[in-house]
């Protein structure tokens, strides 16, 4: 696959926000005195776009790459120096799931290595050395980028749950376009991760809000998405960041801490389809985490998610609109999600 094919494989392609059609996407506006871009039905910050040098795809390719090991399963931030015994390693291997993960620590070797060459670079840049396009550390550079794009596929986030492919995509981007063209990218990013967060939103509420078991916690699940989105289009150099972080981590700790209503002497049918919505509430709250601290889209996830919550819905104790009645027991099984220490840094 040639190399911005591959890249724009890993784009998402299935947009969920609506549109307003007669705004157009990258436009820009001053809205309550902070500037700010459109894209498919949201309105997101923007921030100044830095000079389009080596030195900024430097720091650029490093902070994606800590970025990336930051999110996705343990073991595989491989130094680059060890780059020749991961691929040997890798080679021998005929055990599938061995060569996966082997797979994995191969890629974070490639990673690592292609920021090593980068950093050298602006190094003798600095020294009044011009270094071209075609030069030929560029050109392996690019190359440990492209492979260890194709071998990103094989990651999984740390959850568990899925691949983040579009994680493994953004620091060969950011070497292969322009400065500005990947800013760009990034903001359809957001619009697509806060699609999710409102499609997450929405059908827990639908799930859980007609409810009198869970009367009141429709409020929790907005306060937290509302928090949720403003933390994705923040970046962490924002000076607003202090009270944004705080506001997601104290609004998922309320949601997560909501208690269904629930009498002493309530049938075991009653607490088991208890138990299953405070679950419920709680795997929403993790993979929103999971999705705002990214920034890319989850869709496996969302969709199993959402599966889940309609599900519930489904075969709780009253269906419709309006508050249910809370006298018949729910057959929904939810399974807990994977915890994450993760979850508590910015």
């Amino acid at each position: 696959m040639p190399i911005l094919g591959l890249v724009a494989s890993l784009e998402p392609t299935t947009l969920r926000p609506k549109t307003d059609e007669d705004i157009p996407l990258g436009e820009r506006r001053t809205i309550g005195g902070r500037v700010r871009v459109y894209y498919y039905g949201y309105w997101i910050k923007a921030y100044p776009t830095p000079a389009d040098t080596l030195l900024t795809k430097k720091r650029l390719i490093e902070a994606l790459t800590r970025r990336l090991f930051n999110h996705v399963e343990h073991g595989v931030n491989v130094p680059g120096s060890r780059l020749a015994e991961a691929r040997a390693s890798f080679g021998r291997e005929v055990d599938a799931g061995r060569r996966r993960i082997k797979g994995a620590m191969l890629a974070g070797a490639l990673f690592n290595r292609a920021t090593d060459i980068i950093t050298k670079l602006v190094e003798i840049q600095a020294l009044g050395v011009p270094i071209e396009t075609d030069n030929a550390l560029m050109r392996e550079c690019g190359e440990h980028l492209q492979e260890a794009l194709e071998l990103g596929r094989l990651v999984l986030h740390r959850s568990g749950e899925e691949g983040i492919d579009e994680l493994w995509g953004e620091p060969f981007k950011a070497f292969m376009y322009p400065i500005e063209k990947f800013y760009e990218s990034r903001y359809v990013k957001m619009a697509h991760c806060m699609a999710e967060i409102d499609e997450i939103r929405d059908e827990l509420s639908n799930a859980l809000g007609g409810s009198a078991l869970f009367a009141g916690v429709s409020e929790r699940i907005a306060e937290f998405a509302e928090a949720a989105r403003i933390k994705c289009e923040t970046l962490r150099t924002d000076e607003e960041i202090f009270e944004i972080w705080t506001s997601l981590v104290v609004s998922g700790e309320h949601m997560a801490a909501f208690e269904p209503t629930l009498d002493p002497d309530a049938p075991p049918a009653l607490r088991r389809e208890a138990a299953a919505g405070v679950t419920l509430i709680r795997r929403a709250k993790d993979l929103v985490f999971w999705v705002t601290r990214a920034r890319v889209p989850m869709p496996k996830s969302t969709e199993a998610l959402v599966s889940l919550c309609r599900r519930f819905r489904e075969s709780s104790s009253c269906d419709g609109p309006g508050p249910r009645s809370a006298t018949v027991g729910t057959g929904a099984t939810i399974e807990p999600a994977p915890s994450m220490a993760s979850l508590t840094s910015p």
